[in-house]
């Protein structure tokens, strides 16, 4: 069991590789994926001790399989069909004008006719799930505007495979008899489609129930398995892609009540299949091709990562996207993906590659594939405008019956009267330098985005009794309000309010309880002027109570009429009878009235 070159001694190699490298390219900055990649070049073509890459690389394709899964586990059926632009929008964009643009790059370079050139094109077009997700996921950005956008790029991108593989037997010569076999491949996978959305619906989740009434946890794993692993050989069967199968399943059971478990039961397998995968991909780089065709590869891969990267990054300027999200999509999808190993081996089986150009291009996308992580590095000397400090996210010991998401000056004497109240209170916030000021004074401070809902869950909010949103910004208010809203429908939000416009759009959203941050300061500022004025405190407090009432009954009028109503209920001059002190100078008859403030502004 233990000779060199057993399955077993294999598989110690690769786990140690997998100890080692990960830890140590986190330490230097590079992500745990170029050092999987690091392991598996070190263990494959330089040690020599595992030489059957591929078999190694067919079966870690199910660590992409897991995490398509867990992917849709998370995006709703809704959330999906918001993103319906940047599918089939973006993503045929993206391939059609990358496929012509690499083909013409192919064609006129000499490097193959016109049939093959479409094939290398379009094969270069895809991009690799695999390596883009991993980064997305490690760099927290999976939820990012960025990551989802990029995210509906890949999902096209596996749906391209069934037409791109037709268009092989288009190509092929002497295949005219087979030309009816595409649009038979293509209802033969809509309807596969079809049934697996029939089967997520009304099949899924009722077994589910069955198997959780046993109480046998191993019976539940096993299960889990079995939807994933049975849904993605169903698409295979079909011509599409495992991890299309996989992402389907789990899209139909993102709304089931046991999304959360199968969650937990896939992740291991996820985590460990795909590093797999990655230190596969190094086994599976060919030193003696890029060698002898140095002078090719040198040139040849820059190049059509440069050509991919500018066109991902104007299609995302002409999508809408900033510049700087642009910028990450275009250095997150530049290299080919694990279908142009599939294209190319299949165009090589029909005749219209050569072996040897086979090895080539599969070299070539390989090559790719190891320079991304380092070109997704690169993508921050292009960004423009001042970049955040982040720190390292760390929840140990989150969770508490309230969740406060910012700790500006409102949210820290929030905090005060919670924490004087007996109340134990989990504070994020995004702000480095904020979290350093509160450290030296003795408080406990998560850094976390609140727009995430990784971050959400990893601060406890599941735990929590009651949310306190007090972020600054409206915008950003706005976004974690949403968020919660759609993944914690359960959850009690105490919301900060910008203004008057801001508390009207928050109650529209049914939060339990909004405040605007200038409200009770005012109130306070006026009835102590009022006392500095000579009145009794008591009237003051009155007068201030009376004010309360009126803005609170004009909020009702204007939410259900609109912001110009309840005009009347302002006062905008002094109220009779006169106030208690005389006033120290006479009001001329014919000096103009002070204009009161925009109502939007109260």
């Amino acid at each position: 069991m233990t000779a060199p070159g057993s399955l077993f001694s294999q598989m110690l190699l690769l786990l140690a590789g997998a100890v080692v490298a990960a830890p140590l390219f986190r330490k230097l900055g590079l992500g745990t994926v170029l050092g999987y990649l690091a392991a598996g070049v070190i263990i494959g073509p330089m040690m020599q001790q595992i030489t059957e890459a591929e078999e190694v690389l067919h079966f870690a394709e199910f660590g992409v399989v897991f995490l398509l899964f867990i992917i849709g586990l998370e995006l709703k059926p809704s959330r999906l069909w918001q993103m319906r632009g940047d599918v089939f929008g973006l993503g045929p964009a993206q391939v059609v004008i990358t496929g012509f643009a690499l083909s013409a790059l192919g064609y006129f370079s000499g490097l193959a006719d016109w049939r093959d050139s479409v094939i290398i094109g379009f094969g270069l077009a895809l991009s690799s799930t695999a390596f883009a997700l991993q980064i997305l996921n490690d760099d927290g950005e999976m939820n990012s505007r960025y990551g989802q956008r990029a995210f509906s790029v890949l999902l096209f991108q596996d749906l391209a495979i069934v037409p791109l593989l037709a268009l092989i037997t288009i190509l092929t010569p002497g295949s005219e008899g087979a030309a009816a076999s595409p649009l038979k491949d293509f209802t033969i996978a809509v309807a596969a489609v079809g049934a697996m959305v029939f089967a997520g619906r009304y099949i899924l989740t009722p077994m589910f129930q069955i198997i959780a009434r046993t109480g046998a946890r191993e019976v539940m794993i096993a299960a889990a398995l079995l939807v994933v692993l049975g849904s993605a050989a169903a698409m295979q069967a079909v011509g599409l892609s495992m991890a299309m199968g996989a992402f389907l399943s789990g899209v139909m059971l993102a709304e089931s009540s046991y999304r959360h478990e199968l969650e937990a039961d896939i992740e291991p397998f996820r985590g460990l299949l795909l590093a797999l995968f990655f230190m596969a991909v190094g086994l599976s780089l060919e030193l003696e091709v890029i060698l002898e065709n140095l002078f090719f590869i040198l040139p040849a891969v820059p190049a059509f990562m440069i050509v991919k990267a500018v066109i991902v990054y104007a299609l995302s300027r002409l999508w809408g996207s900033p510049h700087n999200d642009a910028i990450r999509i275009a250095f997150l999808l530049p290299q080919g993906g694990e279908f142009g190993f599939v294209l190319f081996t299949t165009a090589t089986a029909a005749g219209l590659f050569s072996s040897a150009t086979a090895s080539l291009l599969i070299a070539s996308v390989t090559l790719s594939m190891a320079l991304t992580p380092l070109g997704a590095a690169l993508s921050r000397r292009f960004l423009s405008g001042e970049n955040r400090e982040e720190l390292e996210e760390d929840f140990d010991g989150a969770g508490a019956d309230v969740l406060m998401i910012g700790f500006s000056r409102f949210g820290q004497i929030a905090a005060q009267i919670l924490l004087a109240g007996g109340s134990e209170v989990t504070v994020i916030d995004d702000s480095a330098d904020r979290i350093r000021q509160a450290a030296s004074f003795g408080f406990r401070i998560y850094f976390g985005d609140g727009t995430r809902r990784d971050v959400l869950i990893a601060s406890g909010i599941e735990r929590a009794k009651i949310v306190a949103v007090c972020t600054q910004k409206r915008e950003t208010t706005d976004r974690i309000v949403d968020l919660i809203r759609s993944e914690f429908p359960d959850v009690r939000l105490f919301v900060r309010s910008y203004d008057r416009i801001h508390s009207l759009s928050l109650r529209d959203r049914n939060v339990e309880y909004e405040l605007r941050e200038t409200l009770e300061s005012g109130l306070l500022f006026g009835r102590r002027t009022l006392e500095g004025l000579g009145m009794s405190e008591n009237e003051a407090y009155e007068i201030g109570e009376d004010i309360r009432r009126r803005d609170e009954e004009r909020l009702q009028i204007q939410a259900v009429q609109g912001l110009g109503a309840g005009q009347e209920m302002l006062l905008n001059r002094p109220v009779r009878p006169e106030p208690l002190i005389k006033p120290k100078r006479a009001v001329a008859l014919d000096e103009p009235e002070a204009e009161p403030e925009p109502a939007a502004g109260i």
